[in-house]
């Protein structure tokens, strides 16, 4: 039997994604201006193993000098822009959609993130970062001595 964290938010942020999913849906249907193209967040996988958390963001087409990550107060911010290509007008496009313009997502940091030992890398259009846990918060075995 696998013993599962109880999270009194997860209902509540699982409705709030299929919701903005729904009207980010129904954006993208109606048209292909600028006004309808500008707000996008990247998909996000956060995960936790023994030793730290980890956050995998999907980026595809960005480049690592149009992607700030930064903490501040225990909230993990992650933002950026994605540019349309120069070379194609509007008009030459026959579908558009690829979100672009800037982005911003954040996240609140349990307190068991050692915040200096913060590690990022970015390859094929995924960024990662690997949040260690502090010591203090790793579960340790407690010997127990015969009296």
């Amino acid at each position: 039997m696998t013993l599962v964290r109880f999270d009194p938010f997860r209902g509540i942020t699982g409705m709030q994604d299929r919701i903005n999913r729904l009207f980010g849906d129904m954006s993208r249907q109606t048209g292909g201006d600028e006004a309808t193209w500008g707000a996008w967040a990247p998909a996000v996988d956060i995960f936790e193993k023994e030793e730290c958390l980890v956050l995998k963001a999907e980026l595809p087409g960005m480049r690592e000098k149009d992607i700030d990550v930064h903490v501040e107060n225990g909230i993990l911010t992650l933002s950026g822009e994605r540019t349309r290509e120069e070379d194609v007008k509007n008009e030459d496009y026959h579908r558009g959609e690829r979100f672009y313009g800037s982005f911003t997502r954040t996240f609140a940091l349990p307190t068991t993130v050692d915040v200096p030992k913060i590690r990022a890398s970015y390859k094929d259009g995924v960024l990662e970062l690997v949040l260690p846990k502090a010591e203090t918060a790793k579960a340790k075995r407690i010997e127990i001595k015969a009296a």
